[in-house]
């Protein structure tokens, strides 16, 4: 046992130096939008000189070295948080003036380690409070408020949408002696990324400009870097296709990240604001996963609240799709959307070549929404294929 806490000193000691050879170091929590943040705030900083070292967890795990360029995390096994010290020895080992890392936890008690132990960030992001991973965070907002408040130490600077702060936050920054900065109410909408058919919330954009602010960066610089930021596989993004006949011009929308029903309405209404939805049919594709049981039970209870209503078609895609199908005709309410149909293909041509017809003079949008994982990654991955980026 003696040799063992010897050991454990030893690795503190080591990842605590490496640790302090990091100037800057930014953690990002929340619900969602957390890898979009990290990279626009890594943006910021690059722009700025800064000497930069980022990490994503989201959609597709990457890292994003100081020149901009990107490597794939392969994984041996499961997401682990212990990874987190691989990265900040790399950081140390690179010379980074500054490390912006997505915090991976769910539970409270490894967040807590996480952030706290591992990386002890100077600052830190939350992004916004949602309602996932209920069964790990608590199924209310004040509950999932007060698993994210784990990540909480002494001496951070937590900056948190003003919107979006709730007691358990308020809280937990006096007991543990951080700093709450509330950051201004970002306008709604989505605005332009810089990649062609990428959109940004513009929240996201806010909540990462304020943070470079915070860390002396003046704002024209921010906004230069943050607008060459590259999207996450995740991000909202739009292709435009061309069918013949008499489907005619289609817009995809890859929304699968946006995996609890009121992101996805924000960004549902986000596009209605831009226009994209005039005169075109609304085609909702919803991917569901045998894994995540309890978010397919928040999914359903949205389309018999009527929170997809104003979709002209939706399907229903993934391995759940045929029950959960079964389950909304069952004793079908008004407001379930009145073309509801389910499809048990697997493959992304075959799924696109099963929807439904625009019945619309300027084509339809289709949007996909759900779950990125599974049949959400393929259908965006042929939809790179067959589209050009909206605005391209």
């Amino acid at each position: 046992m003696a040799v063992v806490l010897i050991c454990l000193a030893g690795e503190r000691r080591r990842l605590g130096r490496a640790r302090d050879r990091i100037p800057v170091r930014i953690g990002v929590t929340g619900t969602r939008g957390k890898s979009s943040v990290v990279r626009l705030i890594a943006a910021a900083l690059r722009e700025a000189g800064l000497v930069t070292l980022a990490k994503t967890t989201g959609s597709k795990p990457v890292l994003i070295l100081p020149d901009g360029t990107e490597r794939d995390i392969e994984r041996a096994g499961p997401a682990s948080i212990l990874e987190q010290k691989r990265l900040v020895r790399l950081g140390a080992e690179l010379g980074a003036d500054a490390l912006v890392a997505e915090l991976m936890a769910v539970r409270p008690e490894n967040l807590a380690v996480e952030s706290r132990r591992i990386l002890s960030p100077q600052v830190l992001v939350v992004t916004n409070v949602r309602l996932d991973h209920l069964e790990d965070q608590g199924r209310t907002r004040d509950e999932i408020a007060r698993s994210l408040a784990a990540s909480f130490g002494a001496g951070m600077t937590v900056l948190i949408p003003e919107d979006e702060i709730r007691p358990a936050f308020r809280e937990a920054a006096l007991a543990s002696g951080a700093t709450l900065i509330p950051v201004p109410r970002a306008a709604e909408g989505l605005g332009p990324a810089g990649t062609p058919g990428a959109l940004e919330f513009e929240a996201n954009t806010s909540l990462a400009a304020a943070a470079a602010a915070r860390l002396g960066i003046e704002a024209g610089v921010a906004a230069r870097g943050m607008a060459g930021a590259r999207p996450d596989f995740g991000s909202l993004m739009i292709w435009r296709t061309v069918r013949a006949g008499a489907d005619g011009e289609r817009f995809l929308v890859s929304a699968f990240a946006a995996n609890d029903p009121d992101s996805a309405r924000r960004v549902v209404d986000g596009l209605a604001g831009a226009g994209l939805f005039d005169g075109r049919g609304r085609i909702g594709l919803l991917s569901l996963r045998e894994d995540r049981g309890d978010r397919t039970l928040q999914w359903l209870e949205a389309v018999r609240d009527g929170r997809l209503s104003d979709f002209d078609d939706l399907v229903l895609v993934g391995p759940p799709a045929l029950a959960a199908y079964r389950r909304l005709a069952k004793g079908r309410g008004p407001e379930v959307p009145p073309r509801l149909s389910v499809s048990v293909r697997k493959d992304p041509v075959a799924i696109m070549a099963s929807l439904p017809a625009a019945g619309a003079a300027r084509g339809a949008v289709v949007v996909g929404l759900g779950n990125m994982v599974g049949l959400g990654e393929a259908l965006v991955e042929h939809w790179r294929t067959i589209g050009e980026p909206y605005g391209a």
